[in-house]
């Protein structure tokens, strides 16, 4: 019985829970329905209102005994079929091919975390303190690191910087990010700049070097990659392709089904436009997983991972420092 109620719960909070810890908010079940619906149905609406009319005025032709073109002949369900398989395939193929470039943006922003994990826990570690500034100066490059994801999203949405990019870093370096035309690679220079300096202070060897550095370059290939999906989309010949043969299919289909359905053809209409016309634009949505769409990627969830676990590792080591 603990088991059954259990899995009941789950469940029922699954959706928002998933939610919550895709986007960080805590939202019951309708409201996360209707912001995942939102910037679809706003697209398709139009479209769906035009097939609904289309499909209740070819019912009003018919019921006037107007003739409809083959309303009553193989063509049209030979057609039907032929516009079903061909739309289809290419649909799924839109899908499928919108739903890599979406997991493969989710695998770079989550190698980006590890690598910043990494990179940060190493220049902890390594690199040693023999002044007060030594510290201070750890410290802001820890949150240079930071400052690279926030710049890369910033960047990967065209979006100016913040205020927020501002408060990891010093006013000089802002001032200087602002004249840059790409701040997440001065970032990256910054960073790496700063660990051949203390290589040079013998601070570092060159082994260390090596193994600090190649984890910036990660960061750097990262940023590369979701570059890569940002700048090269699906070709748009596919996009208007599956357009056309979804606009053909929902004016052919009412002539099939008319006969059988009657009035209910632009009900049936409605719905079916919907369907195929949400999956479409869910696949347009997901090409470019870093806009601010509620279906794009959280990148905002992921940089605050990030932030956090930067600042956990300044304060837990502070704490050791003065437990000692």
């Amino acid at each position: 019985m603990k088991r059954l109620h259990y899995f009941k719960n789950n469940s029922k909070n699954s959706l928002i829970e998933k939610y919550h810890l895709y986007k960080g908010e805590k939202l019951n079940w309708l409201q996360v329905t209707l912001r995942l619906e939102r910037s679809i149905i706003s697209v398709i609406l139009p479209w769906v209102l035009f097939c609904t009319a289309y499909g209740i005025l070819i019912s009003f032709f018919y019921y006037l005994g107007l003739p409809i073109a083959f309303s009553n002949s193989s063509i049209i369900t030979n057609a039907v079929l032929s516009f079903n398989i061909g739309f289809t395939l290419l649909l799924v193929f839109r899908t499928n091919t919108a739903h890599d470039r979406f997991w493969e943006g989710r695998q770079l922003w989550g190698a980006l975390v590890n690598t910043s994990r990494n990179l940060t826990r190493g220049i902890w570690i390594i690199i040693k303190e023999k002044t007060p500034q030594d510290r201070v100066e750890k410290e802001a490059i820890l949150r240079l690191v930071t400052a690279f994801a926030f710049a890369m999203k910033l960047h990967l949405r065209s979006a100016p910087l913040d205020t927020h990019l501002a408060s990891l870093m010093s006013k000089k370096q802002y001032l200087q990010l602002q004249d840059t035309n790409h701040p997440s690679l001065q970032i990256a220079y910054w960073i790496g700049d700063y660990l051949q300096y203390q290589h040079d202070q013998k601070y570092l060897n060159v082994y260390q070097l090596t193994t600090l550095h190649n984890c910036v370059d990660d960061l750097v290939d990262i940023l590369g990659g979701c570059e890569r999906i940002l700048k090269t989309p699906l070709p748009l010949i596919y996009t208007i392709k599956l357009r056309q043969l979804l606009l053909i299919f929902c004016l052919i289909l009412p002539l099939e089904i008319v006969s059988f359905l009657n009035w209910w053809t632009g009900l049936i209409m409605a719905f079916v436009s919907f369907t195929l016309l949400s999956i479409e634009q869910i696949g347009s949505e997901i090409e470019e997983p870093f806009g601010f769409d509620p279906n794009d990627l959280p990148l905002n969830a992921i940089c605050n991972t990030i932030s956090n676990n930067v600042e956990e590792l300044i304060r837990l080591a502070s704490n050791n420092v003065r437990s000692c």
